[in-house]
């Protein structure tokens, strides 16, 4: 019996590179931790890390497998945010697909005539915390398309997809979140505003 050992490079958890702040840019180039790419790209991990938690809480099958994709997605994006070149043709397919999907949610659920408190059983609280994180990925994404001839990695017209795609994820959180708390009898709570 032969045994083969693949002569594979093994990544360091440590490169020591950042200590003073600094991190690279796919390209090379160097920037500040703090510079607004690092911070949109940063916010995109941190989406999919409660995207990751909501992968591992779901029950149902067929969502844990979309949400994979959505996780996906966002690592093209991230990708693309740090200047690599990238294929954002599939963002484009998956905001059709992830429209398909909220019309199908929505129609088993009862009108909302108001707006409802983020909550109700503890997976669509969940599903709430990862929607209001990936409206502030979409704020950022719009700070960062408003000076994207000061970065000529980023494309505008992709940016402009991206941000689609953030809206469109918001959205289908949203309603993931309304259509979970139906299966799990979870309770929507409406806001009603003070009276003056």
């Amino acid at each position: 019996m032969k045994i083969v050992i693949c002569d594979l490079k093994i990544m360091s958890v440590y490169t020591r590179t950042g200590d003073f702040g600094e991190t690279s840019l796919f390209g090379g180039k160097r920037v500040l931790k703090c510079d607004d790419i690092v911070d949109l790209y940063g916010l995109i991990d941190e989406l999919n890390s409660f995207i990751g938690l909501l992968v591992s809480e779901m029950a149902i099958v067929e969502v844990q497998n979309f949400l994979e994709e959505i996780q996906r997605d966002l690592f093209t994006i991230g990708s693309f945010v740090a200047g690599k070149s990238t294929d954002l043709s599939d963002i484009g397919k998956r905001v059709k697909e992830i429209e398909a999907r909220i019309d199908t949610m929505d129609k088993s659920l009862p009108p909302l005539r108001t707006f409802i408190l983020p909550g109700g059983s503890n997976h669509a609280s969940l599903i709430h915390v990862a929607r209001s994180v990936s409206r502030r990925v979409e704020r950022k994404a719009v700070c960062i398309l408003t000076v994207c001839d000061q970065h000529p990695n980023i494309e505008k017209k992709h940016m402009e997809k991206v941000i689609q795609y953030l809206n469109r994820l918001s959205d289908f959180l949203f309603v993931l979140a309304r259509f979970v708390n139906q299966q799990e009898h979870g309770i929507e709570v409406v806001w009603k505003s003070e009276k003056t």
